[in-house]
């Protein structure tokens, strides 16, 4: 992977401020109606899709805490407008660790209160001792807890042979898929009522630090 030349960082300095003031205010009938809601960093080019062999460098310097500042306000924002609702609701920040770019403000209330209680994998307390110190270099002012952030994989994905153009195609996926069993992960199995097995494979990639206040 190719990692593209970063240029123009006013204009993107002026983009993270326009992203910013756009998302501070909550739509209230929206979130009513579907109960969640969520900015992601719509900040070009950041948030841009590349069918390129290349990517983007994750925002750093000034322009990493230009974002951070600006999820912290919308946080901030989106918090003065949920107390006023006066019913219980879910708002955190999600900061994505190493890929920063892929952080966000989630909110949910009603049926959805927990529905992002299982989002990321939480790891055991010898684990979470161990990254602890980590939370010192995070935003003041929020309490932070850290979970795993993963690519997932299944047994299923790989398909069968009659999937691909030809048998070799299909031997070239088979070996790569091999290959990344053979990396550290996490594996858990699903027996469907037709007694059909599922295996899913969770491969760390970082780390996600859910910030929140009382």
């Amino acid at each position: 992977m190719r990692i593209k030349k970063l240029r123009g960082h006013n204009r993107i300095w002026k983009d993270i401020e326009a992203w910013k003031n756009e998302n501070l205010k909550l739509d209230i009938e929206s979130l009513k109606s579907s109960q969640r809601d969520h900015t992601k960093i719509w900040v070009s080019p950041y948030c841009d899709y590349n069918m390129l062999n290349s990517e983007y460098p994750q925002p750093k310097g000034k322009t990493r805490q230009k974002i951070l500042n600006g999820l912290i306000e919308i946080y901030t924002e989106w918090k003065k407008q949920l107390d006023a609702l006066h019913e219980p609701y879910y708002l955190k920040i999600w900061l994505i660790d190493p890929y920063f770019a892929n952080s966000q403000v989630v909110c949910a209330i009603g049926d959805f209160l927990h529905f992002y209680d299982g989002t990321f994998f939480k790891p055991d307390q010898e684990y979470l001792n161990q990254v602890e110190p980590q939370i010192k270099s995070l935003p003041a002012g929020f309490n932070w807890e850290c979970r795993l952030d993963e690519m997932h994989l299944s047994s299923n994905d790989l398909g069968k042979p009659e999937d691909y153009y030809d048998e070799e195609d299909y031997l070239t996926e088979k070996r790569a898929f091999e290959k990344r069993l053979k990396k550290p992960h996490r594996k858990m199995i699903s027996k469907s009522e037709d007694g059909e097995v599922t295996e899913y494979y969770s491969f760390k990639v970082g780390h996600a630090w859910l910030g929140s206040k009382d």
